[in-house]
């Protein structure tokens, strides 16, 4: 009998301590993962930076001309269309900063002698300056000076060279920087 008591003992604690311990709880399996968000368009690249230009600079002279030379035909002084329509623009300019002085440059290509390109090199930078007075710029203003084929834009003995060789030049003096 005293088996018995023994397994009747051992049982009943192996009951309580089943009934004492801690039931399982089941815990719920963790929610789905949230769908991915889409990944945020990258940041558009920063414009570049340009240098904002200076009222009354040679770049504003530039921009606002189209250039600061004009070319000629081969043995000619003559102003073209093109070449008039450069001269109005920067005229214009001209006008709006009164306090700007130029010299135009006369330019000829490399063929002809010394001294016939500084004659018409001459006769070209004059060409630019009467037509710069006669759109209202002060003739007081306005020096000229000529390189004939002495500074060439262009090396090259073809027409491609002459061609850019050919030309007058306004270059600002007192403009901002």
């Amino acid at each position: 009998m005293q088996k018995f008591k023994v397994i009747a003992v051992v049982s009943g604690l192996a009951m309580m301590a089943a009934a004492c311990s801690k039931k399982e709880v089941e815990t719920p399996p963790p929610p789905p993962p949230a769908p991915a968000a889409p990944a945020p368009a990258p940041a558009p690249a920063p414009a570049p930076v340009t240098p904002s230009v200076v009222p009354g600079s040679f770049q504003d002279f530039v921009n606002t001309a189209g250039s600061d030379r004009v070319f000629f035909a081969y043995d000619s002084y003559a102003l073209d269309d093109a070449a008039r329509a450069t001269l109005s623009k920067q005229a214009e300019w001209l006008k709006k900063y009164p306090n700007v002085k130029v010299t135009i440059e006369g330019h000829a290509d490399e063929r002809g002698t010394r001294e016939y390109n500084l004659a018409l090199g001459d006769r070209r930078a004059n060409s630019v300056r009467t037509f710069l007075v006669a759109q209202g710029v002060e003739a007081s203003r306005i020096t000229t000076i000529s390189y004939g084929k002495e500074r060439p834009e262009v090396l090259g003995s073809d027409e491609d060279a002459w061609s850019k060789n050919r030309r007058g030049v306004t270059v600002l003096q007192g403009a901002a920087s």
